[in-house]
């Protein structure tokens, strides 16, 4: 059996403008690759409606989880909850339970829990909320969507709550061979072992160092043995 699928949808316009640089996505893979669970696709969209509402209704419909990252802060521009409750079709509003958790929080710090505030709140009809231990705002569990926040260190608690909820697969292994040859000299033998090997992930990832070409080739699968078998036939091969 293959592997449970999932997808991350990457939203804002700072992402795209390159002001702020997403770190989300490689924690993201690494932890669902110890689960077992292949990222499949990852797509950043802008802080336009139709393009979340899009997106998010087009990797539901192909992934078995999708994983979404930013947009459901205070701000005008946190419209991610809006569009989610839009993409499936439900009401959205300011729900007791995430209001009271909020509420508590802003009291607990003498803080006005003002209107800006309260759109952190507002969760769409049928959503499971995420724990936030970090900032309290919680993220929500639409279907097969988890909607959390864009910070990082929110990000990552969010993701360590919702993953043992998540049926996983074999976990991914892999073994790397740094080989000092150019990839046009290798790529003759590294494509007929792919073929040999064609239910293993072979990749190559060339380098420059000191004048000298080489690349590191990684073999990638769930299966320990025949990852070391790949292994032994490529060492054979550039020995």
């Amino acid at each position: 059996m293959t592997n449970p699928t999932a997808a991350m949808l990457v939203i804002g316009d700072e992402i795209l403008s390159g002001r702020t640089r997403d770190a989300n996505m490689h924690y993201l893979a690494g932890e669902l690759t110890k689960q077992g669970i292949t990222l499949a696709e990852v797509r950043v969209v802008p802080d336009v409606p139709e393009k979340i509402i899009g997106a998010v209704r087009s990797l539901s419909a192909e992934y078995d989880s999708v994983f979404t990252s930013g947009g459901i802060g205070p701000t005008h521009d946190d419209i991610t909850a809006d569009c989610v409750a839009e993409a499936f079709g439900v009401h959205i509003d300011i729900r007791d339970d995430a209001r009271a958790l909020l509420q508590k929080h802003y009291d607990n710090a003498g803080q006005e829990f003002n209107a800006a505030r309260q759109r952190m709140a507002r969760i769409p009809d049928g959503a499971t909320l995420i724990d936030n231990p970090v900032s309290v705002a919680p993220g929500f569990v639409v279907e097969n969507v988890y909607v959390m926040a864009g910070v990082p260190s929110v990000f990552q608690a969010m993701v360590a709550s919702v993953l043992p909820k998540l049926t996983g697969g074999a976990p991914l292994l892999s073994q790397t061979l740094r080989i000092e040859r150019g990839e046009g000299e290798i790529a003759g033998p590294l494509g007929e072992l792919a073929e040999e090997f064609s239910d293993l992930s072979i990749g190559s990832y060339p380098y420059q160092r000191n004048g000298v070409y080489g690349a590191n080739v990684v073999v990638r699968g769930t299966d320990g043995a025949r990852i070391d078998a790949a292994m032994a036939r490529l060492s054979g091969l550039f020995a």
